[in-house]
């Protein structure tokens, strides 16, 4: 096994939280090595729904489209509650924030449904594309100390048990509840376990025609049922959740498969129904959080930083957006034109998002009957931390926040970028966030060539920043004048500074007022 001695980030963990880091690492051009203890990716569905926030990070990677394919139809995301699949008086309910008819789309790419078992090799084959055999499967890591300069990490082969050391300038830990990164960082959870738990049995059954007039995405079951399907492709392939008693009852037998057939047959209420299982697993609810998400050179990120019950669809999608939020941090910090400082905001900006989306999942898991899944909550986020230039109204001492009343577009520091439709441009620029990235990205409504000269200053200083334009010779905003509405900006001379994850960090009325130079290494915490 060829293993580098030296990297510049060593992720642990090969989900799809660590494929997503890796392959944006790669993007910025960040030397990786990712080691998943795992021969092959998931077998089982595991989380589900991806959100309009994890699709819209997809766009950006170029994985929409593979990843639609692979999912749902829109047609399909509902949620079912009845008494068992079968009953007449069943009720069927879409998502919540839903842009209604005549109401402006809020993201060009909505969530939906793509089980784990066919997310994760979409990643993995995209991941390696980019970075080869620096995205190890079969390969563990076992021990690692951290010197206050970088971490010496010591992985294993899992077939053949060999061992090897790598040093590492940052190590991620993305290695799940059980992570053995948060374990070896010393870092403490806190927060309740045990709020349920549940055997997953993933089967096979003729189903399709059965669901056909009330096909959703989930299948809540209401008394007498008992606990709930969810559709993998709404046809053959299932997953029952069938909830357990509390720990000291003995665990379920998971090798009798009269007894798991006769359960999926009288949740279902088909009482011939021919099933084959294919796979079990047990699973507890928690609802935890890392008591900080940086120690010296050692990062968290996805269930190593939080435990999220997985009513609302939320976690997954959270750990993305962690690794979407750290990536181009650690790129700025690797390539010298940041200081370490600028790895505090990830923490001071992501974990107190998954304070709110713990509390609002367990708000959802003690109301199961009543809650609806929210595509677009995660658009909401609204940031607070030096990487953000916040405006004088802003209550910048405050904690990142998210808004559960619904998404409502807007230009402040601290937010996501509005998405405008945009038509008559190059292929691939349908919206304002294709403008977006790979680095820093100044938007103004029209060519300014005092704002292209400030951003290629900053550029020549070593800091990845262009300008760009919404409205060209040939590219048109759908809506005329839409951006400027949005931002408030009417001033033919304002910009906005957009961060490479689609974050604002800080809105400009005028080029002669502040140069952008200082501006940047201020968000960079840089000298």
């Amino acid at each position: 096994m060829s293993v580098p001695s030296r990297t510049s980030v060593l992720i642990a963990g090969g989900g799809p939280v660590g494929l997503t880091l890796s392959a944006l690492l790669s993007r910025y051009g960040v030397d990786h090595f990712l080691v998943e203890a795992r021969p092959t990716t998931s077998r089982h569905p595991k989380a589900r729904g991806i959100s309009a926030r994890s699709m819209e990070i997809f766009r950006r990677m170029g994985l929409e489209d593979a990843v639609r394919e692979a999912g749902l139809p829109a047609s399909q995301v509902f949620f079912y509650r009845g008494r068992d699949l079968v009953d007449p008086d069943f009720v069927r309910t879409g998502l919540a924030h839903r842009p209604s008819d005549g109401e402006p789309e809020h993201t060009p790419s909505p969530g939906l449904i793509c089980s784990q078992d066919v997310l994760e090799p979409l990643l993995l084959r995209h991941a390696r594309e980019l970075a080869g055999d620096r995205v190890r499967s079969g390969t563990r890591l076992v021990s690692f100390t951290d010197d206050g300069r970088g971490t010496d990490a010591v992985v294993e082969d899992v077939a053949s048990g060999s061992r090897h050391r790598v040093r590492a300038d940052w190590l991620v830990g993305c290695d799940g509840t059980g992570s053995t990164v948060r374990t070896g960082a010393g870092i403490a959870m806190e927060g309740p376990t045990g709020l349920g738990r549940f055997l997953s049995v993933r089967f096979e059954a003729p189903l399709g025609a059965t669901v056909a007039d009330r096909a959703s995405a989930s299948y809540f079951l209401t008394a007498p049922g008992s606990g709930g399907f969810m559709a993998v492709d709404n046809d053959r392939h299932w997953i029952y959740q069938h909830p357990l008693a509390p720990d000291a009852e003995p665990a379920p037998d998971l090798t009798d498969r009269d007894h798991l057939i006769r359960l999926v047959r009288e949740a279902a209420g088909i009482p011939d129904l021919d099933v084959t299982v294919r796979d079990t697993m047990t699973w507890r609810m928690d609802a935890r959080l890392a008591d900080t998400y940086r120690r010296s050179h050692v990062l968290l990120a996805g269930d190593a930083a939080h435990a999220i019950p997985p009513t609302g669809g939320h976690g997954m999608n959270t750990g993305i957006g962690d690794a979407d939020n750290l990536a181009w941090k650690l790129a700025a910090v690797t390539a010298g034109y940041a200081s370490e400082a600028l790895l505090d905001s990830y923490g001071a900006e992501r974990r107190p998002l998954a304070r709110r989306i713990i509390d609002i999942s367990t708000d959802n898991a003690r109301h199961r009957t009543a809650y609806r899944i929210d595509d677009e909550l995660l658009l909401t986020a609204d940031y607070r931390s030096t990487a953000v230039l916040a405006g004088p109204d802003a209550d910048a001492a405050g904690p990142s926040t998210l808004d559960p009343t619904g998404y409502h577009p807007g230009c402040a520091p601290g937010r996501r970028a509005p998405h405008v439709r945009l038509t008559g441009g190059e292929p691939g620029t349908a919206s304002t966030l294709d403008l977006i990235g790979p680095g820093f990205t100044l938007l103004t409504t029209a060519d300014s060539p005092a704002w292209r000269q400030q951003a290629e200053t900053a550029a020549r200083a070593g800091i990845p920043v262009v300008a760009r334009a919404l409205v060209t010779g040939t590219r048109q905003e759908a809506d005329p004048g839409r951006w400027d509405r949005l931002c408030g900006t009417p001033e033919p001379r304002a910009a906005v500074l957009v961060r490479p994850d689609g974050h604002i960090a800080w809105c400009a009325s005028d080029p002669g007022d502040t140069p952008l130079l200082p501006v940047l290494r201020s968000l960079l915490s840089a000298p």
